[in-house]
């Protein structure tokens, strides 16, 4: 069985019930959820041995947000306990013109807080495949970012491919700190994942022609973007999603795998979105788990996509799919139809 490692925080997510404003009523449903955990969430469900690895509390919350994990069969064994507080992040549903508000309070959390000398990188590694991280863990500062760096040199010295969402969020860090962080981060990576806005923010990388606030989007222009971030940082494959927003409500939702040859493009799913966060990370959980099972560039990215247009369908951060349910609809039947 392969096993992968992803790293990064797990948040307590606070959210109105259904598409109400914040204090619409005094009732918010309270999950768990962050990028390289939700990811961590898709590849147990995919089967594979799946470890997550983060700092949290030892109090209620911390234990409870361990618990979101293991409901899945994710390896926690791995997490360092400690510290005072679990991140929180606070997010208001959007629907048709009214967009999503998300609202961080992450400040000193456990994992933001702590020190290279709470990860034994090696005895994490033992066994593994696969790594994992995203652009917002070493956005979490610059402590932080050392620790990415260390646990990339430590995968690499031990023959571990990794992969990262380049996942740029303007209210952890600048333009200008995330470039220089994913610059040197980068080097180590093997499978870069970003969409339609990420290249651009990260690294000055935009794909020409295209309007993603108004839905247009230009295969050749996303070419060119694939191509430059593989000759910039020599990755191997190079994975961008292709999201046209049309309303809060309604999206289309493809994606590209280059492989230094072959630029393949998925099928295009039109989605009414019940709950997109999540959506980028269930993409890269399905692009995970597609290339350590051998399936070619083009299935691989269409194995992707349509796990990622599942995860729009369920609420909470974590996609709750199997393999099965990828397979049929990467294989045509997006019907819907009741199952009797």
């Amino acid at each position: 069985m392969k096993r992968v490692v992803t790293f990064g925080e797990l948040m307590l997510r606070l959210a109105p019930n259904g598409y109400y404003r914040f204090f619409q009523n005094d009732q918010m449903q309270a999950t768990f959820g962050g990028g390289e955990a939700n990811v961590a969430v898709s590849l147990a469900n995919y089967g594979l041995d799946s470890v997550y690895v983060t700092k949290l509390p030892k109090h209620a919350i911390g234990q409870g947000a361990v618990n979101s994990l293991r409901a899945f069969g994710v390896d926690t064994s791995k997490i360092v306990r400690g510290g005072d507080r679990v991140g929180i992040y606070y997010l208001e549903k959007g629907a048709s013109q009214r967009g999503s508000v998300c609202i961080y309070d992450r400040a000193n959390s456990a994992i933001a807080l702590a020190s290279k000398e709470d990860f034994d990188w090696d005895s994490i590694f033992e066994g593994a495949d696969w790594f994992h991280f995203t652009g917002i863990t070493p956005a979490l500062g610059k402590n932080v970012a050392e620790i990415c760096v260390e646990a990339c040199k430590a995968a690499k010295a031990r023959g571990v491919k990794i992969s990262c969402d380049l996942n740029y969020r303007g209210k952890l860090w600048t333009r200008a700190e995330a470039r220089e962080a994913m610059t040197e981060l980068c080097k180590y990576v093997d499978v870069c994942i970003s969409n339609e806005e990420d290249a651009k923010d990260v690294f000055g990388i935009e794909a020409e022609g295209t309007d993603i606030y108004g839905g247009k989007l230009n295969h050749e222009g996303y070419k060119s973007v694939a191509k430059q971030l593989k000759e910039k940082f020599g990755f191997e494959k190079v994975a961008i999603t292709l999201r046209s927003s049309i309303s809060a409500s309604d999206n289309d939702w493809a994606g590209m795998l280059y492989d230094g040859e072959n630029y393949c493009f998925s099928k295009s799913y039109h989605l009414h979105i019940v709950d997109r966060v999540g959506g980028g990370d269930s993409f890269g959980g399905g692009l995970i788990y597609a290339l350590l099972s051998g399936k070619s560039t083009q299935e691989a990215i269409e194995f992707a996509v349509a796990a990622s247009a599942l995860k729009h369908s369920i609420e909470g951060d974590y996609n709750r799919v199997s393999v099965a349910e990828v397979e049929k609809l990467a294989g045509g039947d997006g019907s819907g139809r009741v199952q009797r």
